[in-house]
């Protein structure tokens, strides 16, 4: 069991390895041969913001870009820090439906949207959930990647 374990450890440090040689590319010019499942990191000026993983990695990253709170979650992110409403809320007022109602809010959203058109992505490839959580995780930590915080809610 342990020597299962060490070896997946091995594999998500290499893979690490992968995504940080990988190409740099933006949502706008992805190229037509992308791997199916993997995970993916997105930086801006050298500086890593936010890992995700997914099984459809093309329609995931055009997500980031839609105009549904839903999609997009790390522009609601970047929305919700640039306005400074962090707080979840769970009940209609602070709900995300209630902040894009705000146009502060409803601005913010959509220029994180529009700058997230231009950062860099990179990606690795990875179907397996498991190895694939593992190494958002791993890469989140390594990279310091500043929107990520596995936080509860």
């Amino acid at each position: 069991m342990k020597e299962a374990f060490d070896q997946l450890i091995a594999d998500v440090k290499q893979k690490f390895v992968e995504i940080c040689d990988s190409p740099k590319h933006t949502i706008t010019h992805l190229p037509k041969n992308m791997p199916e499942a993997g995970i993916y990191l997105f930086s801006e000026n050298r500086a890593p913001l936010y890992v995700g993983r997914t099984n459809n990695l093309r329609k995931r990253l055009q997500y980031h870009t839609r105009n549904n709170h839903n999609q997009a979650t790390f522009a609601f992110l970047l929305a919700r820090h640039e306005t400074g409403k962090l707080k979840a809320s769970y009940q209609p007022r602070g709900s995300r439906q209630d902040l894009l109602s705000d146009p502060a809010f409803r601005t913010a959203f959509d220029d994180a949207r529009q700058r997230i058109r231009t950062m860099n992505v990179q990606w690795v490839a990875e179907a397996d959930p498991i190895r694939q959580t593992i190494l958002e995780v791993f890469t989140a930590f390594q990279t310091n990647a500043k929107y990520n915080d596995f936080d509860n809610h």
